[in-house]
Formats: structure tokens, sequence, C-alpha cells
């Protein structure tokens, strides 16, 4: 009996060891109010036929629920997973789920960044609705 408690207590350590590594903060590490957690994520990574543009262009000839591709830096992190994201043209609010950046792999006010996404712009609010953020080399 001694031995399988021990092996319970071995394996409920080992589970909460895990649990701990899977929580280590991950993601956006620029000026923010809170850490994001590290979240796993594959899809396609090739080339792109959604046209890249600038913060300038969006803002001025963009419509609603176009598609769109951005270069540039997030320069600040604006609370829950709304963010200000810089081009050399303008700045734009931007909006990243946690699941959006890359896994395990922190994201600074100084890296180059790719984000592919939807232009909302509507009555009282213009932002850009991220589906993919890709770190620039």
């Amino acid at each position: 009996m001694r031995h399988a408690t021990t092996s319970l207590v071995i394996a409920t350590l080992l589970g909460l060891g895990a649990a701990t590594a899977i929580a280590q903060p991950a993601g956006y590490t620029g000026p923010s109010s809170a850490p994001k957690p590290a979240a796993a994520q594959a899809g396609y990574a090739g080339p792109s036929s959604v046209q890249l543009m600038t913060v300038k262009q969006l803002l001025d000839a963009g419509k609603d629920d176009q598609h769109a591709r951005l270069q540039g830096r997030i320069v600040s992190h604006d609370g829950g997973d709304r963010y200000t994201f810089e081009d050399a043209t303008g700045r734009i609010t931007v909006e990243i789920d946690d699941d959006d950046f890359p896994a395990g792999q922190s994201v600074s006010a100084q890296q180059r960044v790719e984000l592919l996404g939807e232009f909302d712009k509507g009555l009282r609010k213009t932002e850009f609705e991220v589906d993919r953020l890709t770190l620039i080399q």
C-alpha cells in the first residue's frame, strides 16, 4: 500500500510540474499589464496572396472586412487583447488573441512582425483583427 501511495504522490507532483511548465508566460513582452500564457499553434506558413499594406493605406482606403497584411511593430499593450501597432506611416489599434502569438516565442516592442487579419471599420472604432502574427527576422 505504501508503494501505491508513493507512486500516486510522484505522479501528482509530475503532473503539477507539467502544468507549471505549460503556464509559463509567453507572447508580447513590451509595455503591458499582464504576461500572456503559452499556446500551441500550428498552421500554414507559406506565402500569402493577401495584399501587404501600410497603416496609412489601410486607414485611408481600407474597406470593412477587408483582409490585409501589415508589417511593423507592436508598440504597446492597451489592455485585454488590444494592442497598438505601428509602421513607418502610422498607428492602428489591433486585436490579438493570446493564441495568435507564436507559441514559445516572446514578442518585444522592438521586434518586427507581420500581421495577417481583417480590417474592422465601424462608425465608432477602427481596428485590425489579427488572425496570425509572424516574427520577421
